[in-house]
């Protein structure tokens, strides 16, 4: 009775977010490589809108063309209300077609997230704030962006140094390096940015700005914000020399690919238009010897749901 139940719950969310049959996929730019590894992008995503279900479409009728096989997510994961009903609606009823298909989804947590989101087995945390996982050739690690202490950054620091993938993605909310409302995080770039560096990130993805922006290559790491996956600012990138790309005239998400020693990427609107698309190449292997300092300093955001319920 209770899956009964639950599936009529997912049926009216669907009914009620509008969704339709998915419409056709627009130009993949995208190599489709042999074994390479590939994975969506959201942020900011937890509306339960129309806008995040249009965005759902999208997502389902690209994986047609490009199979990827999971989708990390970048925080606040689920906007308002944390009831079971609002994870149906926030998150099962709008990538439905996602889940059946047996996408994996991997969670970060924003400053609306409250922190027992890591228990939602749908989210792959394994009750952990922060954990890491490898795809591949790839080591993907999932940071808590909200409360950064030293015991989390020792932890970061080794399990870079212990990776030994040949790809170090890195992912979380709040962006090093953004042009947007909130602007970089210069306080907590100051802790992760000397470790990335020391044990060779290629990629950083982070979301919190409700747009899409690329920077500049930053002391050789790619860093990438994706904060449009269910509310935009308009107009919000602000002039800024360190801006390779933007779009935040729409919500948006990400396609990556991940082969030898290539990544590919395409930055998608919720109507399917390729807004940005490039490769970048993987850093030079890194020999760590010397760890990078790990100040004992805390940086929190003061706003965070994740940090008040800590």
């Amino acid at each position: 009775m209770a899956k009964s139940i639950r599936r009529g719950v997912v049926a009216c969310a669907v009914v009620a977010g509008g969704w339709l049959a998915g419409p056709a996929a627009q130009e993949l730019t995208l190599p489709l490589k042999p074994d390479s590894v590939r994975f969506g992008v959201i942020g900011d995503s937890g509306t339960g809108g129309a806008p995040q279900y249009e965005v759902g479409r999208q997502l389902a009728a690209y994986h047609e063309k490009f199979p990827f096989t999971f989708v990390i997510m970048l925080g606040d994961n689920l906007y308002g209300d944390e009831r079971p009903q609002d994870f149906v609606q926030k998150f099962e009823a709008p990538y439905k077609f996602l889940l059946d298909a047996k996408v994996l989804f991997y969670a970060s947590l924003g400053n609306h997230d409250d922190p027992n989101q890591r228990f939602y087995t749908p989210f792959n945390m394994s009750g952990k704030r922060y954990y890491t996982f490898k795809k591949g050739n790839v080591r993907f690690f999932a940071l808590d962006s909200n409360y950064m202490d030293p015991v989390q950054l020792a932890w970061i620091e080794s399990e870079l140094k212990s990776s030994g993938s040949d790809w170090k993605i890195a992912y979380f909310h709040h962006p090093l390096y953004s042009s947007g409302i909130h602007g970089s995080q210069t306080d907590l770039r100051l802790l992760l940015e000397p470790l990335f560096v020391t044990y060779g990130v290629d990629a950083v993805f982070s979301g919190h700005e409700h747009f899409y922006q690329r920077i500049k290559p930053q002391k050789g790491i790619h860093y990438f914000v994706s904060g449009g996956g269910g509310q935009v600012r308009t107009g919000d990138i602000g002039a800024s020399t360190m801006t390779a790309a933007g779009f935040d005239a729409d919500r948006s998400f990400m396609l990556v690919e991940v082969a030898d020693k290539e990544l590919s990427f395409q930055a998608i609107s919720r109507t399917g238009k390729t807004v940005d698309k490039g490769t970048v190449p993987r850093r030079e292997p890194v020999r760590a010897t010397a760890g990078a300092r790990v100040p004992e300093v805390i940086w929190r955001d003061p706003g965070s749901v994740s940090s008040a319920r800590r």
